[in-house]
């Protein structure tokens, strides 16, 4: 897939047996706070259990005869029932209180589980992923599945226990009168199997589609500017209505099917019921039951079928929680960024020389971008790299920092071949500044200290001087204690450019890479703070990709890279005297 290409498609879910032993791992790890769950899940529903059969005690009392009620003994299981059901019931919070902290639990681990996993993937996965698609995943799909396990573990619990204990008694009671509750069981069994099958992959579509929902709203929030300059409004609300009717469509079709679950298994049981109740009547009417044994029969046989109805009900929040859970376990088992190599040494003491030979890359195999590239650049020189838009500049940027690995051919820094060395130390021996600014929720002094870790304030100001920032900090009411939203929004794109570069001069680092550093700065700013670098880059090597060549005309080499090749390289002069390629370029920004 291209680089910047998002990935929208979705698969539906292949794996839920595996599914559920991965988030079963999840739940093991409160091992302890689930056997007491489990443990006072027992004694809830065989304190509910006792109930019908109490209830058929105080029946048989009441129907002594004419007159004859023994209404002392008709109060006292009374009580023992109103015991009985108030201790469930008090268990039964205990149970939801204590499940509710495994599930926030679980959603914390497996947040940061994703976010550590996020911070290990390679830049590609960032390229071919939406960003709303991927915090889907953080909080949307996460949440679904913490509250599935919050409630349908519990239900799943109770309804084995209390189907359990129900049978039992009922086999207890009237072997005879089972057999009639037992016929619906197989109906039951073969529905729920049925519907299941059906509706999984819907729910899975239903995760989907709203993960590209998300993606394109932030996608759009985030360019709400260019939007609305472009009188683009009416287009973009149109294709969010598609997509919006899509999502909504996903979610009708699993809910419609799964919301029929329910009332079809209603009439299963109370078809079982009614099966009961001819046969129970007639096994009455030979002396073979009593009218108690009816009675307590009917309750245990309505809590038989009352957790395979509650389970019936659950089983679209199920599915719809193992749709959300292998979105989230898909993006756990993406590829890592490749590991350093087992002999690998870290780069240290650097000088800065940097070599490519003979390297060819492509971002997908069948298109190739750079073809055997060649370049070299000795320790403390500056390197401009110039070209027309797609021609291979930034592609040379992400091979410097290993954020991609070339297909053949080498680089080189001090000798030592990039593949050879720790990423991290390579790296860190860079200081980076793209067009793309980063900033983040935090005090100036904060976005600026980030270059180097133990920056004192001296430092910071003397950083953010060069970068001709100081005097606009100071006028702040805070100064450098000023607060900056999430990615500088309250503050110009020039103004968060200089900072950016301001947290690359504070860097200690031997080679710098600046990609269109200076492109929302005004002319004036621009030349002074190209000065400012020039002095505060003196013996360091340096990477400058320009589109504005006349920024570039101190460099010691210039690099004029078209379709992937450079075509002509050396000073600024030397390549205007030429008259070739470069020339044209330059001469181009000035018609």
């Amino acid at each position: 897939m291209a680089r910047g290409q998002r990935d929208t498609k979705k698969e539906k879910p292949k794996d839920a047996r595996g599914t559920l032993l991965r988030i079963w791992r999840y739940v093991t790890r409160y091992r302890a706070l689930m056997i007491i769950i489990a443990l006072l899940c027992i004694g809830s529903n065989l304190l509910a259990l006792v109930g019908p059969s109490l209830a058929g005690e105080a029946i048989d009392e009441a129907a002594a005869g004419a007159g004859k009620v023994n209404f002392q003994r008709v109060w006292y299981y009374a009580r023992l029932m109103l015991i009985f059901y108030i201790s469930s019931s008090v268990l039964t919070l205990l149970i939801h209180f204590l499940m509710m902290q495994v599930g926030r639990n679980i959603a914390r681990q497996m947040r940061s589980d994703v976010f550590y996993k996020l911070m290990k993937l390679p830049v590609n996965y960032f390229d071919r992923h939406a960003a709303g698609d991927i915090i889907s995943r953080v909080s949307y799909d996460i949440d679904v599945l913490s509250t599935s396990i919050s409630t349908d573990i519990v239900q799943i619990m109770t309804s084995v226990v209390t189907v359990a204990g129900s049978l039992a008694m009922m086999i207890y009671i009237s072997p005879l009168l089972s057999l009639m509750v037992l016929i619906t069981i197989p109906l039951s069994v073969f529905y729920t199997r049925y519907m299941g099958k059906k509706t999984r992959p819907l729910f899975a579509r239903r995760s989907a589609a709203y993960g590209k929902m998300n993606g394109y709203v932030e996608e759009m929030f985030s360019g709400q500017k260019t939007i609305q300059a472009y009188a683009r409004e009416t287009t973009v609300l149109d294709k969010f209505e598609n997509i919006n009717l899509e999502a909504s469509e996903a979610f009708y079709w699993a809910n419609h099917y799964s919301m029929t679950i329910g009332p079809t298994m209603n009439s299963i049981n109370n078809l079982g019921l009614a099966l009961l109740g001819m046969f129970g009547s007639v096994l009455y009417l030979k002396d073979i039951v009593s009218l108690a044994q009816i009675s307590s029969f009917v309750l245990y046989s309505r809590k038989f079928s009352g957790p395979i109805n509650e389970i019936a009900n659950i089983v679209n929040e199920i599915y719809s929680a193992l749709a959300a859970a292998e979105r989230v376990f898909r993006l756990l088992d993406e590829a890592e960024e490749a590991a350093d190599g087992e002999d690998a040494l870290p780069l240290t003491n650097v000088r800065g020389d940097v070599e490519i030979e003979k390297v060819s890359f492509g971002y997908v195999p069948d298109k190739i971008i750079l073809q055997n590239f060649n370049l070299k650049a000795e320790a403390g020189k500056l390197i401009a790299i110039v070209g027309p838009t797609g021609a291979g500049k930034t592609t040379v940027i992400n091979l410097l920092m290993r954020f991609y690995d070339a297909n053949t051919g080498e680089i080189r820094v001090d000798g030592q071949e990039i593949r050879s060395l720790t990423r991290g130390s390579l790296r860190r021996a860079y200081a980076m500044v793209l067009q793309d600014t980063w900033l983040f929720h935090g005090t100036i002094y904060d976005n600026i200290a980030y270059g180097k870790e133990g920056a004192t304030r001296d430092e910071v100001v003397a950083a953010a001087k060069a970068a001709k920032i100081h005097h606009y900090i100071m006028q702040l009411p805070e100064g450098y204690d000023t607060v900056i939203s999430e990615d500088g929004g309250n503050i110009s794109k020039g103004q968060k450019q200089m900072l950016t570069i301001a947290r690359s001069m504070l860097y200690d680092a031997r080679m710098l890479i600046l990609d269109e550093a200076t492109s929302n700065v005004d002319t004036g700013t621009e030349r002074r703070i190209q000065a400012a670098m020039r002095e505060l880059m003196a013996g360091k090597t340096c990477f400058v990709i320009a589109h504005r060549l006349s920024t570039i005309q101190h460099a010691d080499r210039i690099l004029v890279v078209n379709h992937g090749n450079i075509v002509e390289q050396g000073s600024h002069r030397e390549l205007m005297d030429q008259g070739g390629f470069y020339n044209k370029l330059y001469n181009s920004q000035f018609e």
